[in-house]
Formats: C-alpha cells, sequence, structure tokens
C-alpha cells in the first residue's frame, strides 16, 4: 500500500525538494504552502497541493482534514518543515515579533504534530507513523541576529525530545532533523520581517547592522555559504528516517551541524561562545 506523508512548507528550498523527492520514491506526499498561488504551481508540476498555514489554527484543521481525506483517514508520516526567520539583534526584537515567529516556528507545528498522533494512534495495536521535525544547526547553538529563530529551535528540540520519551511506549516515532547551511530563500524571506519588526535605524547597534547584518539581507551572495549543501541532503536523511526501521533520534546534515553537536557536548560555554563568535 502506498504510505502517505502531509509535508509543511513546501513553496522552496527542503520542503519542494523533499516533496518532489518522496514523490519520485513512491510516497502519496500531500505538499502544502501557506499561499494558494504556490500550491497551484506544485500542482503544475505533479504534486497532491493545498494551503496549509502555521500560523492560522483554522488552515491548520482545514489542511489536516484535507490531508486525512486524500489518504483515506491514514496518515503514515508527517515532515513540519515550515518555518521562517526575524533577523535583528535580540534587544531590538518586539515582544510582538516573538509572538508571530512562535506562533508558526512551534505552536502551529505542535497543533499539527498533535492532530497527527491522534489519528496514529488508531493506526494497529500499538500506534504506527512516524513524526519528522526540521530543526537546525540553530537548535543546537546560538548565533548572533538570530534570537528570535534560535528560541523557537530551542524550544523545538525540547518539546521534541520530551515527546519522544513519552511515545516510547507507542509505535509512532519521534525524529528530529537538524540541518545546517542549506540552499534556500529562508534568508530571502526574512526580509520582510526584519523590515515589519526591527527599527534597527534607532538601535544603539545601528553601525554593527550596516557594517554586517544589512550587507549579509540585501546584497546578492557573490557565493554559496561555507559548507553549504543543496536541499537535496535533507531529503536524503527524510528518506532515512521514514524508511529505516529503527531511526535515529537526530539526523545532522551538514559539517557545521556535526561540530555543533560535539562543541555543544564537550566545550565548556565561554570557550562555545568564542568559537561561535567567530564564525
Amino acid at each position: 500500500m502506498t504510505k502517505t506523508i502531509l509535508i509543511t512548507g513546501c513553496s522552496s528550498g527542503i520542503g519542494y525538494d523533499a516533496a518532489h523527492g518522496l514523490k519520485r520514491a513512491g510516497w502519496k506526499v500531500f505538499a502544502t504552502c501557506r499561499r494558494e498561488e504556490d500550491c497551484e504551481r506544485l500542482r503544475g508540476e505533479g504534486l497532491i497541493s493545498f494551503p496549509l498555514d502555521m500560523a492560522d489554527p483554522a488552515s491548520i484543521e482545514a489542511g489536516f482534514n484535507e490531508a486525512l481525506a486524500r489518504g483515506r483517514g491514514r496518515l503514515d508520516a508527517l515532515y513540519n518543515n515550515a518555518a521562517f526567520a526575524c533577523p535583528g539583534a535580540t534587544e531590538d526584537l518586539p515582544v510582538g515579533a516573538l509572538r508571530e515567529i512562535f506562533e508558526t516556528n512551534l505552536f502551529g507545528l505542535h497543533d499539527l504534530t498533535t492532530r497527527a498522533i491522534r489519528v496514529m494512534r488508531a493506526q494497529g495495536d500499538n500506534g504506527e507513523g512516524r513524526i519528522i521535525q526540521c530543526s537546525s544547526v540553530l537548535g543546537l547553538v546560538g548565533a548572533r541576529w538570530r534570537g528570535a529563530y534560535v528560541s523557537t529551535k530551542y524550544a523545538l528540540e525540547g518539546l521534541t525530545d520530551v515527546l519522544r520519551l513519552e511515545m516510547g511506549d507507542t509505535g509512532i516515532h519521534i525524529i528530529l532533523i537538524e540541518p545546517g547551511p542549506i540552499t534556500s530563500k529562508i534568508r530571502e524571506n526574512s526580509i520582510a520581517h526584519f523590515e515589519r519588526w526591527i527599527d534597527w535605524k534607532n538601535s544603539p547597534r545601528r553601525a554593527q547592522y550596516e557594517d554586517s547584518l544589512l550587507r549579509r539581507l540585501y546584497q546578492p551572495k557573490a557565493k554559496k555559504d561555507r559548507f553549504e549543501l543543496p536541499a537535496s541532503a535533507v531529503t536524503e536523511k527524510l528518506l532515512h528516517a521514514l524508511t529505516a526501521p529503527r531511526p535515529r533520534p537526530r539526523y545532522y546534515v551538514t559539517t557545521p551541524t556535526h561540530l555543533a553537536g560535539v562543541a555543544r557536548r564537550l566545550l565548556p560555554t565561554r570557550l562555545l561562545d568564542k568559537v561561535v563568535a567567530k564564525g
């Protein structure tokens, strides 16, 4: 029987590659996006696509129910990929900016996860299914200008660790994928959030914005970041997480993620701060 998977955030990058990659691998993929125009584009590429906005509880309910209807009541896997970034110095982040990013990156994700668990518990005597959460190297170590995004990924790591422990007595596997630098539009897409929320011109760090973050946001990239991999590198790990008889609790993607995992375990905090500060 063809297995079904619901993927969020499929308009570009990691989610887009995952949707096409899993379809080629024989999965029935429900590739969701926040905007209908992106869904229409994906449908033109042969994918099953419909809207699901992680910041809108009504959209989450409608999108999840659509996936169940198309899967005839069954859902074998959920890949929570949708997320965005709001760059800026942490002291310049309004509370509203944090509320907005947590709504998508954590609260909506948790809503969808618990809905999937209820369905998966009914599949098999002990429940059956896989839930994969897309975290980040920034869920392992922090980095300047990324306080909002880092805080959501740290929270996701903790929530997922506890969920994995609690679901250990079921047949539902809870898995984290932790990419490092991956080719995507997350930086480009973050500009609108930066412009909406960060009053950098009146910040005591204005000179630092001009020398660092503004250049990174607005100047075209001359080349890929060091160690950057294509989104297909994440899809490769996702396929293993979905098909391995005993999937790993965590999948690191890219060299920086492996290094960050080791550094966080072994280095004293002050030394780790120095390493991260040097980039």
